[in-house]
């Protein structure tokens, strides 16, 4: 499994720290059981964000064949162009 970016970890973290705050803040609880399910739910939506963050894609690089050197031998000869008629 690869590394998390920093992108990965900051909204991860972010969303657990503000998601716990607001759940803890809007459910006025007091209870440890109660606590303890907003803490476990915050970690799971912090995961889950982390994971569908982009991450970046593995660059290719196009290698370019060297073309080939073209000779006056190899040369196309220009084809007579017809004389108009005045």
């Amino acid at each position: 499994m690869p590394r998390p970016t920093a992108a990965q970890l900051a909204y991860g973290s972010c969303t657990v720290l503000f998601s716990t705050l607001a759940m803890l803040l809007l459910s006025q609880t007091s209870s440890g059981a109660a606590i303890a399910l907003i803490v476990v739910a915050a970690l799971a939506l912090g995961v889950l964000v982390a994971l569908t963050v982009p991450t970046p894609k593995a660059r290719v690089i196009a290698m370019r064949r060297p073309s080939p050197a073209v000779t006056a031998q190899d040369a196309p000869t220009p084809a007579p162009v017809p004389e108009r008629a005045a």
